[in-house]
């Protein structure tokens, strides 16, 4: 983007561009850190700060051995970053809200685990009843800000609690326990909890989730009970259907795959949890036609998936 200038009261200000690089450095701390927040190069960004500190004819920020710091010519503008940043925002949020048309994009975010296994089939369904709005799904277990119009829509396993926020509560994931068949024909099923401990699970590498789960319930394990471990979702759970264990998933998506057997027997004090299921838009962007389009849809599609 060029450094086009805009003027207000005589005085002359950089580009809105460099000061979204300005304040993503300063509140990530690094070069590429926020380039991967605005989704550009580090180089990019490198040239965005010099540029910035020509036109002011000040320096920012110093190099430390572990990224950049704020100079106190930095920290002064930093406030006012702030400020533009949010304004801007608002500013989107109202030039969204006026939108007549259906044809444009929706955003929608989700978790990664559920934007693999559930969004792909309620997308298809949206785009071919609705084929003039383009839809992007960002998979991350990020909290994409939604008054920045980082998303639209989005999938959210609790209640978000943030002002000017519409929300919809869809009904609960309950998570089960699952085998592959194959798992089953080599070892057997397991007949009681006592047994139960005897098998081979799937667990988490460096998250304790499941860790917790275990001696919340009375049973003192640790990571190396866990023959299988991996943080990532998708994987963790293409580990359980390759037969590398017992593992976890969402109940409906484990029993909708036929090469899946539900495990029904509880370790003894342990409840598996149900996960609530939210549907959020900020009100502006609630209100325009693609996204009032979309919604009702995500919600009744999102509500025959929980259990």
């Amino acid at each position: 983007m060029s450094a086009i200038h805009f003027c207000m009261s005589g005085q002359t200000l950089p580009d809105w561009s460099l000061i979204q690089s300005f304040l993503a450095v300063a509140e990530t701390g690094s070069l590429s850190a926020a380039a991967r927040r605005l989704q550009a190069t580090q180089p990019t960004i490198g040239r965005h700060i010099q540029t910035l500190e020509t036109s002011l004819n000040v320096s920012l920020f110093v190099r430390q051995a572990r990224g950049m710091a704020l100079t106190d010519h930095g920290h002064a503008l930093l406030s006012h970053a702030k400020d533009m940043h949010e304004a801007a925002g608002a500013f989107g949020l109202m030039a969204a809200g006026k939108t007549e048309t259906l044809e444009g994009t929706v955003r929608i975010t989700a978790s990664v685990f559920t934007a693999h296994q559930e969004m792909p089939p309620i997308i298809s369904e949206l785009r071919e009843r609705y084929p003039e709005i383009a839809i992007e799904l960002v998979a991350t277990d990020a909290s994409e800000n939604l008054l920045f119009r980082e998303a639209d829509i989005a999938v959210r396993m609790y209640r978000p609690r943030q002002l000017d926020m519409v929300t919809k509560f869809v009904g609960y994931a309950q998570l089960g326990l699952f085998a592959s068949k194959s798992f089953v024909q080599r070892y057997g099923r397991p007949q009681n909890a006592e047994d139960l401990m005897n098998f081979d699970f799937v667990g988490f590498d460096r998250d304790e989730g499941i860790i917790r789960g275990f001696r919340e319930a009375g049973y003192p394990v640790d990571r190396h009970f866990f023959k299988t471990r991996c943080d990532d979702q998708n994987a963790y759970w293409a580990l359980v259907r390759a037969g590398c264990g017992l593992g976890f998933a969402h109940a409906t998506i484990g029993m909708a795959d036929p090469t899946m057997e539900r495990i029904d027997i509880n370790l003894e004090g342990m409840d598996l949890p149900r996960l609530e299921v939210w549907l959020t838009a900020h009100e502006s962007v609630r209100k325009t036609p693609r996204v009032d389009a979309l919604w009702p849809i995500l919600a009744q599609r999102l509500e025959e998936a929980c259990d």
